[in-house]
C-alpha cells in the first residue's frame, strides 16, 4: 500500500488527530486506466472525453475526512493501485495479505474501503482480515445516520440503510440456515432466518415509505402556501464542506452548524432574507453532495431535494481553494441532473473561500469569472467579501423571472387590494385625487396571468 503523503495545510486534520474512536485504516483502491489508442499508439480521435479526473491524493484525503467525521481514529491510510477488480476481494491476493499484516500489527478494528464492495467481497475481506470492513456507501450512510436531527431526516436515512442492508443478507452465520417446518418428516422446509430478516426489512421499508409519502404531502402543502405568498425560493447546493452553511449563516444571521467537517449539517433549513431593494426571498440550505453519492440516498432524500427542484434560483457554492474544485462541480451537476434539473439560467455559481487565495490566485479567479459561461461570483462566506455583489445578482435573477404590472383599482375594492398584497409583491402604491388606487406589483408568470384576468391589466 502506497503510504499517504500528508497535507501540509494547517487547517486540514492530520491522521491520528481524530479523537478516541475505534482504530481504523483507510484504503483507497485506484484502478489503473488504459487510454483508448489508435494504430499509432496515440489517443484515438473518436475517443470520448472523460469527466475531469480526481487526483488519487484528493480521493484519499476525502476518504480520511469521511472516516474522521464519525470519530474513527485513523492510524494509517494509503493508496492501493489495482489493474482489475477481483470478484472475490476487489483487490489482489497479495495486497489482501499485505494489508492483513498491517491490520494485525496496528490492532485495527475497522477497515474503510473507499469503493463500492459487493456483499461477497465485503464478507471475504472481513474473514481474511478479522476486522469490520466498511465500504464507501456504508460509511456515508453511517455519517448521515449520525447527522439526521429531524424525524424526516431520520426516516430518510433509515430507508437508505435498510435498502443497503437488504442486499447484504448473506449466509454468514449458522442461525441463517434453513429450518424445517411442520411436524416430523412430513413437514416441508420452513422459512429460513435469512428469509425472515429479508421479509422484516421489506415490511419496515414499506412502512417508512408510507410515512415519507405523508411527509411529502405535508411538504407540498407548505410549498403551496409559500406560493400564495410571493416569496421566491433560492436554494443553496454544493459539494459537502464547500461552505454552504457558513454562507447561509452570514446572509440570514442564522446559527446553523458550520464546521470544517464533511456533512456537518444534514437537515434542510429555510430562512427569510431581504434583498438590497426590499424584495424578500426564502433561502434554503440543503444537504451537501459528494462524489459517488449512493443512489439509495439520492432516492431517500428526493422529498427533501424537491425544494431544489422548485427553487426559482439555485446557488451552486464551490470551494475554489480546493484542488479538485472542477471535479466537485461536475459531481454536483450530476446529482442535479438526477433530480431532473439541467444547470441553466436559474443557476448562479458562488466561488467561495477566496480568503484562502493569494493575490495572484484572486486575479486569476476574477478573470475566470468574467469569462465564465454562466454568472460566477467570487465570495468569502467567512469574511463577507463579495456578498453585496452576490445579493445584487440574486435580485437581478429573481426580477428577471417575474413580471411587473401597473394597475389602477377602485378605492372601494378593498378585497382586490388585499388579494394583491397577499399574492404579489407590491412595489408601489398611491391614492389618486379621484379616490382610485394606483399600484405597481411584481409576480411570477402564473400569478401575473391571474392578475391580468382579474384586474384587466
Amino acid at each position: 500500500m502506497e503510504p499517504r503523503r500528508f497535507d501540509k495545510r494547517s487547517d486540514r486534520p492530520q491522521l491520528g488527530e481524530s479523537g478516541g474512536g475505534a482504530r481504523a485504516i483507510v484504503v483507497e483502491p485506484i484502478r489503473r486506466t488504459r487510454p483508448q489508442t489508435g494504430s499509432t499508439g496515440l489517443p484515438a480521435q473518436g475517443a470520448a472525453r472523460s469527466p475531469i479526473a480526481r487526483s488519487s491524493e484528493a480521493k484519499l484525503d476525502e476518504a480520511v475526512g469521511l472516516a474522521q467525521a464519525i470519530d474513527l481514529s485513523v492510524v494509517a491510510a494509503g493508496i492501493v493501485p489495482i489493474a482489475d477488480i477481483r470478484p472475490a476481494s476487489y483487490i489482489g491476493k497479495g495486497k489482501v495479505e499485505e494489508l492483513g499484516g498491517l491490520i494485525k500489527s496496528d490492532e485495527v478494528g475497522i477497515v474503510v474501503m473507499d469503493c463500492a464492495l459487493s456483499p461477497v467481497q465485503q464478507r471475504n475481506l472481513e474473514k481474511a482480515w478479522g476486522a469490520k470492513v466498511v465500504d464507501r456507501t456504508g460509511l456515508i450512510l453511517e455519517i448521515f445516520g449520525r447527522r439526521a436531527q429531524t424525524r424526516e431526516g431520520a426516516l430518510q436515512v433509515e430507508l437508505a440503510h435498510l435498502t443497503y442492508q437488504k442486499s447484504r443478507l448473506v449466509r454468514s452465520w449458522t442461525h441463517l440456515e434453513r429450518q424445517r417446518g411442520g411436524f416430523g418428516f412430513l413437514g416441508g422446509p420452513g422459512e429460513s432466518q435469512l428469509e425472515t430478516d429479508r421479509r422484516l426489512i421489506e415490511e419496515r421499508i414499506a412502512r417508512i415509505e408510507n410515512e415519507l409519502e405523508k411527509v411529502k404531502r405535508t411538504r407540498e402543502l407548505h410549498r403551496q402556501s409559500r406560493k400564495r405568498v410571493p416569496y421566491p425560493i433560492v436554494a443553496l447546493v454544493g459539494y459537502t464542506n464547500a461552505g454552504k452553511s457558513t454562507l447561509f449563516n452570514r446572509l440570514t444571521r442564522a446559527r446553523v452548524l458550520s464546521a470544517d467537517m464533511l456533512f456537518a449539517t444534514l437537515d434542510p433549513t429555510m430562512r427569510a432574507l431581504d434583498l438590497p431593494h426590499g424584495a424578500k426571498i426564502i433561502l434554503s440550505d440543503t444537504v451537501g453532495f459528494i462524489s459517488d453519492l449512493p443512489t439509495t440516498l439520492v432516492a431517500a432524500f428526493r422529498a427533501t431535494l424537491e425544494e431544489v427542484v422548485a427553487a426559482d434560483v439555485i446557488l451552486h457554492v464551490r470551494d475554489v481553494s480546493h484542488e479538485d474544485s472542477e471535479a466537485q462541480s461536475q459531481d454536483v451537476e450530476t446529482v442535479l441532473r438526477q433530480l431532473g434539473i439541467e444547470p441553466g439560467q436559474q443557476l448562479i455559481e458562488v466561488w467561495n473561500k477566496i480568503d484562502r487565495l493569494d493575490a495572484a490566485g484572486r486575479e486569476r479567479l476574477a478573470n475566470l469569472a468574467e469569462r465564465a459561461g454562466r454568472p460566477a461570483v467570487p465570495v468569502s462566506a467567512l469574511t463577507g467579501e463579495g456578498l453585496d455583489r452576490l445579493l445584487r445578482e440574486i435580485e437581478a435573477r429573481v426580477a428577471a423571472t417575474r413580471i411587473v404590472l401597473d394597475l389602477v383599482l377602485d378605492g372601494a375594492d378593498g378585497a382586490g387590494i388585499s388579494w394583491l398584497h397577499r399574492n404579489t409583491e407590491v412595489l408601489a402604491k398611491a391614492v389618486r385625487d379621484d379616490g382610485s388606487v394606483a399600484m405597481t406589483v411584481r409576480a411570477d408568470n402564473t400569478k401575473a396571468a391571474t392578475v391580468r384576468a382579474r384586474f384587466g391589466a
